[in-house]
């Protein structure tokens, strides 16, 4: 090997330090060790990588004082393991509120807590930092604040010895989660890239459908499901499949920022999408206490409304607008899909091990092992030492990248509990609502999308679920539906104006303005926007109940939902009047929002059907008096 091939001393630790975690994971997945060891050295590894893998970049700072700084920063963690290796068994063993707090602790705490922040800002940006200062100022000064926000404040051995000496702050519910389960399926998923199974989706979503009416914005639909399902991060999805998906709409008609739209939208879906699903999905596990399986399990029919419908609307924009389909040519030019088909095992291990009742965790490592058997069943995908080394290499670096904003968000989670802020929040907004379930709900989501402006799905969600779900649980709300409720429209956040992180994300991969992409990924989530009032109000769509009813309510869901695509897509065999498309979509509120079989659902359905049937009739009888002037505008 020459020496221009030789990884950097920065490269080589990286990569060595993330076989370590990667071990570390494997042992204690086989032997778990205490809380009080296993999680903060986990974290130590997560921020070590991520000091690694993202130095300081404040360009006016000399870069060897950057470099010294990192080095600090290093040196820093390197002593918070320390602390935590050497003291673990005694923080295991003292009581809370009676053991002595030693300046060692004080120390220790703060320099993680600040670590934490730090880490935080590089993951993830600004946002997610101030929103941790506020609570941070919050936990020390809460006795100069009015009304309800007011109380006693913590004192500085209180405040750390709540956040970093038990299992109630930043090594409480996240990092366990981290721990348990979150790393697993990252290895899965970079492994699972690795040996081409991204590539494989796109492929097979354009064969599937690249030659039908607005093909190409089905196959980025498609694709990004499949794809989100396993990796379960918008922001990735749409790096990984949006290179491929936007430029093949762009190239048959759609606008740039129609096709990043498309795209950022049917990213975020992924969140949504068993059997990942995403980061948040696993902490509301944690904090429901169930399994894993059962959360994915009923996440499912919300998730395939959503993606039905958002396939309904773009073939109807498709009509509408005369977008072309991908020709017989076009669609040859993917490799062929037999000689690949096995890759789609590494999944379907992943769902039978899930289903068979093993633990995420496990689930997911024998899915990591079979990427590493699979390829080789036929010669054609079998893959070089390169490609297993970029799974290694990959894994730990976005594990990292994940674990240490989550952590840090243990923080939110110590003072809100602690200081009964989100039982007094919970009151506040039933006050605030009259003790409406609709207006709560409304509320809610209102605060969902603002607070999701910005953050992380995960990070929003966990405030969300702190703050809301009390309240909506004082309402009658079934625990599970409450924190569903929550996580979707945190989820449905990241494609929400202004601030819109999958939207930015996609306008830069397509060369778009950042607004219309935003504007018109925000638009088409509006067809499945109102599914989670669906499901607080028929639990059988997160698949509480026999059989027979849940059948019934997700025929139900998906009939209700498609009125709102039809609305949005704006096509019934010519393009549909504004009016009309309103009346529609009303009368789709009503249907998503009332359990299947109610006076309401059977009326919403009945009358928006109907009228589309009827606007349909006029049309094909040619009355033009009725079908142009009440109905259906002329086509240009």
């Amino acid at each position: 090997m020459s020496s221009t091939s030789l990884p950097s001393p920065r490269g080589a630790a990286i990569f060595l330090i993330g076989l370590a975690f990667i071990a570390f994971q494997g042992w204690i997945l086989l032997e778990p060790q205490q809380p009080m060891f296993q999680r903060p050295i986990h974290l130590c590894f997560a921020l070590v990588l991520l000091f690694l893998c993202q130095p300081l970049k404040a360009q006016w700072l000399p870069r060897a004082i950057r470099i010294g700084l990192d080095v600090l920063i290093l040196a820093a963690t390197l002593a918070v393991a320390a602390y935590y290796l050497t003291g673990f068994e005694r923080l295991t063993t003292r009581m809370e509120n009676v053991s002595p707090i030693f300046p060692v602790d004080i120390w220790a705490g703060a320099l993680l807590i600040g670590l934490l922040l730090e880490g935080a800002r590089r993951a993830v940006g600004w946002i997610l930092v101030a929103v941790l200062l506020v609570f941070i100022a919050y936990a020390f000064l809460g006795g100069a604040l009015p009304g309800w926000l007011s109380f006693r404040g913590f004192t500085l051995d209180a405040a750390i010895e709540i956040s970093t000496m038990t299992t109630a702050g930043v090594l409480g519910i996240t990092t366990s989660t981290s721990v348990d389960f979150v790393f697993y399926f990252i290895l899965f998923g970079a492994f699972y890239a690795a040996i081409g199974g991204g590539q494989l989706f796109i492929d097979l979503a354009i064969r599937l459908a690249g030659r039908a009416v607005g093909g190409t914005a089905k196959t980025a639909i498609i694709s990004s499901s499949l794809m989100g399902s396993i990796s379960g991060s918008a922001v990735a999805n749409v790096v990984s499949t949006g290179v491929f998906t936007i430029p093949l709409m762009k190239r048959c008609g759609f606008k740039g920022h129609q096709a990043s739209g498309i795209e950022a939208i049917a990213s975020t879906g992924g969140q949504l999408m068993p059997p990942v699903m995403g980061v948040a999905a696993f902490i509301m596990a944690e904090m429901l206490n169930v399994p894993y399986a059962e959360i994915a399990l009923a996440g499912l029919i919300p998730a395939v409304a959503f993606y039905l419908a958002l396939l309904l609307v773009v073939d109807l924009i498709a009509r509408r607008d005369g977008q072309r389909a991908m020709t017989a040519e076009e669609v040859a030019e993917t490799a062929p899909l037999m000689p690949r088909i096995h890759l789609l095992l590494p999944p379907i291990v992943l769902v039978t091990a899930l289903v068979q009742g093993y633990s995420a965790s496990y689930a997911a490592v024998f899915a990591t092992l079979s990427c590493l058997v699979v390829p080789y069943l036929r010669r054609s995908t079998w893959i070089g030492g390169e490609k297993i080394v970029n799974g290694l290499r990959n894994a730990p670096r976005q594990a990292a990248e994940v674990a240490v904003p989550i952590a840090a968000i243990g923080l939110v989670i110590a003072v809100a509990v602690q200081s009964n802020l989100a039982l007094k929040f919970a009151a506040s907004l039933l006050s605030l609502s009259e003790g409406s379930i609709y207006a709560s709900l409304a509320l809610a989501m209102v605060g969902c999308i603002i607070m999701g402006m910005g953050l992380p799905t995960v990070a929003a969600y966990i405030i969300g679920a702190v703050l809301y779900v009390p309240a909506l649980q004082k309402l009658g709300l079934e625990p599970l539906a409450a924190h569903f409720f929550i996580f979707y429209y945190c989820v449905l956040s990241m494609v929400t104006p202004p601030v819109a992180l999958a939207s930015f994300a996609a306008a830069g991969v397509g060369q778009a303005s950042a607004m219309k992409t935003s504007m018109s990924a925000f638009g088409l989530s509006l067809v499945a926007f109102f599914i989670p009032f669906g499901f607080v109000f028929d639990p059988a769509i997160l698949g509480q109940g026999s059989a027979g009813e849940i059948a019934a309510s997700a025929g139900a869901l998906m009939i209700s939902t498609a009125l709102w695509a039809v609305a949005f897509g704006g096509w019934c065999g010519r393009p549909l009047a504004l009016p009309l498309r309103a009346f529609v979509a009303l009368a789709g509120i009503v249907a998503v929002m009332e359990p299947f079989g109610s006076p309401l659902w059977i009326a919403g359905v009945t009358v928006g059907w109907g009228v589309l049937a009827a606007a349909y009739l006029a049309f094909r009888l040619r009355w033009q008096a009725v079908g142009n002037r009440l109905f259906i505008e002329p086509a240009e």
